[in-house]
């Protein structure tokens, strides 16, 4: 009587487990879905004028918004690349987020990198005008 009462207790335990398991697999895609949906850039945007209306302070955070969008996309496309694994793929887009986040929150040294690279490439192209006439 006991083994059968063991067993019963024990068949019991592992149906709550797996029914417990299947449920937090449902919240896990659940808060990936809308981690998914807060990503999209078109989101990003319509989330930055809802919160701050259009004023010099949103255009400035509009702008490091899509510095950061484009840093984390470039940086996902670089070590992702077309991979059709979805582990790298969930790992990818966990590393999007990450540092479109922090290219948003501290985009001043890119927009200085990048600012130095235009005038570099226009320099360049005077040079080059110069030289030519």
């Amino acid at each position: 009587m006991k083994k059968q009462t063991k067993a019963s207790a024990l068949k019991e335990a592992i149906v709550l487990l797996d029914n417990k398991r299947a449920l937090e697999l449902e919240l896990l895609k659940d808060q990936l879905h809308v981690v998914y949906e807060s990503l999209k850039p078109l989101n990003q945007i319509k989330s930055l004028f809802h919160r701050d209306g259009i004023s010099p302070k949103s255009e400035n955070s509009l702008l490091d918004t899509a510095i950061g969008l484009t840093t984390g996309y470039l940086s996902k496309k670089v070590l992702v690349g077309g991979s059709l694994n979805p582990i790298t793929r969930i790992l990818g887009t966990l590393l999007q987020a990450i540092v479109t986040n922090v290219a948003a929150k501290h985009s001043g040294p890119i927009k200085d990198a990048g600012g130095a690279l235009l005038n570099r490439i226009f320099k360049n192209k005077d040079h080059v005008k110069e030289t030519i006439e």
